[in-house]
């Protein structure tokens, strides 16, 4: 195997099978040495960034390396009920080691597991695992017992309890108890056991499981709503508000105690509170207009309010203060849109941060050719659907990426780092290779590819002239309208 990073030229390898491709990230990212190296170190010192360019250089692909380079989220935020006022519910924040504390109690108070042929021979009839008239054993959903055809349970205290029995069965409904107190005598003393049923085991509850089981239901009922193993990275492209900011669910009931559903339960984070001790990445941020106003105050204070967003909504009533949101904020925009980013969240991140401007090209050496290699082999694996190219199809892409360079950036001896146009590229020659059944993509898919794969601008211009030529003549006369001038009218305009 070939590791590109450390030399490589055409002559050393025969297919991008050979090429070794980078465990980290970020080191798959080529071309953009200054952005990772700010990415690196934003992701230290817990900076914000914006990166700034065309689209396909790589800024979402820096944003979603950034967070692997963050510690594992160590807090996880839960909403617990408020009894003096449910509609202000409260905000806990649980470390990792409250989290696993509490995670072993509930596995404390779990009780055992058993197979029903273990437990008592009442208590499985009870149950409905053991039929009491020829003693198979079955699953407690099958109200009959598929050996006998008897109804498995049959209420002994009711003098019609063997046609109630035979009649529930009949509509497939079991009449077996949930649970069975028994009593048991160890040491001495009466102890009381419980058995549950659990699916197709039972589960055996002794003394210190229930007083476990006590002391948790004890505690104020709460909800998860940013999970302690969660990913660092949370996309908020596009982005509603509700989305962003979070909201509370709407209850018919209007969170009535006998018949709707709490407030604390209907508590739903948005994408600021997710993206807590990670990385919140808004690509195109400049489309979420006023909503920027909010992201700014998160980063400000740390912390968000959820409240119910909708105010025909019962959950319009609720609101949860204080919810901690400290993220890292990756935006992404283009050049044109910089003016259309909100003065002060571009202040923000100034003065606590970094902005990129990401590059279009890298100079034509061997050592930037080496790292289109590395690209054509990360895209083929990524993409999984295609095979690995052969060397001198590598060869055909690699051109064409400089002539990318002279043609969009006019750029000489260069290299395009419009890669995800790229990427484009390869799959199209993956998939004509594909069709052909060839192991291998070759430089004549390559040369295919380049010109299937080609903007349709380009197509219309290469076959009509012009795209203003193609306009006059994709019209038919059914569609041509006094509106579009260019159908009627000769240089000078409409006529």
């Amino acid at each position: 195997m070939i590791d590109p990073r450390k030399g490589l030229v055409m002559k050393d390898f025969e297919t991008t099978e050979e090429i070794i491709i980078p465990n980290d990230p970020l080191e798959r990212v080529i071309g953009q040495e200054e952005a990772i190296y700010i990415a690196k170190m934003a992701a230290r010192q817990h900076r914000n960034l914006l990166l700034v360019g065309p689209p396909g250089t790589g800024k979402s692909m820096i944003a979603q390396a950034l967070s692997l380079h963050l510690p594992r989220p160590t807090e996880e935020i839960v909403v617990v009920q408020n009894p003096q006022n449910p509609e202000r519910p409260m905000v806990e924040i649980r470390t990792a080691e409250d989290v696993k504390k509490e995670q072993e109690e509930q596995k404390f108070a779990e009780g055992k597991l058993i197979d029903p042929k273990e437990a008592p021979v009442h208590v499985a009839e009870r149950l409905g695992y053991r039929c009491p008239k020829c003693g198979a054993y079955s699953s407690p959903s099958e109200p009959v017992c598929p050996v006998c055809g008897q109804p498995k349970i049959v209420n002994t205290s009711n003098p019609f309890g063997d046609i109630f029995g035979s009649i529930s069965a009949a509509f497939g409904i079991s009449s077996a108890p949930p649970r069975v107190t028994t009593t048991v005598y160890e040491e001495g003393r009466e102890k009381v056991i419980v058995y549950e049923r659990a699916g197709e085991k039972i589960r055996v509850l002794d003394e210190k499981t229930l007083e476990k089981r006590r002391e948790i239901e004890k505690k104020k009922p709460y909800k998860v709503i940013v999970p302690l193993n969660r990913k660092p990275f949370v996309l908020a492209t596009g982005a509603s508000e509700t989305e962003l900011l979070g909201d509370v669910r709407h209850d018919p009931y209007g969170g009535h105690p006998q018949l709707g559903t709490p407030p604390y339960k209907r508590v739903v984070a948005g994408a600021v509170h997710e993206a807590h001790q990670g990385v919140l990445f808004v690509d195109e941020i400049t489309h979420l207009g006023d909503l920027q106003r909010h992201i700014l105050t998160a980063m400000q204070e740390k912390k968000f309010p959820i409240t119910g967003r909708n105010p025909q909504s019962a959950g319009a009533a609720v609101k949860v203060d204080d919810v901690p949101c400290d993220f890292i904020l990756v935006a992404a925009c283009n050049i044109q849109d910089l003016p259309n980013i909100l003065s002060p969240l571009r202040s923000r991140i100034i003065g606590d941060g970094y902005e990129v401007l990401m590059e279009t090209t890298m100079p034509d050496s061997e050592e930037n050719r080496a790292k289109y290699v590395q690209f054509i082999a990360q895209e083929i694996v990524k993409d999984g659907k295609i095979p690995h190219a052969k060397r001198d199809a590598v060869i055909a892409i690699i051109e064409e990426g400089r002539r990318r360079a002279k043609a969009i950036d006019g750029k000489d001896k260069a290299l395009t780092l419009r890669l995800r146009d790229l990427g484009g590229l390869i799959r199209a020659a993956g998939d004509l290779a594909v069709m052909e059944g060839s192991k291998y993509i070759e430089e004549k898919h390559v040369k295919r590819a380049i010109e299937i794969a080609m903007p349709v601008e380009d197509k219309i211009e290469k076959k009509y002239g012009s795209l203003e030529s193609g306009m006059m003549r994709d019209v038919s006369k059914s569609q041509k309208s006094p509106y579009n001038y260019w159908n009627e009218s000769g240089p000078d305009g409409y006529q």
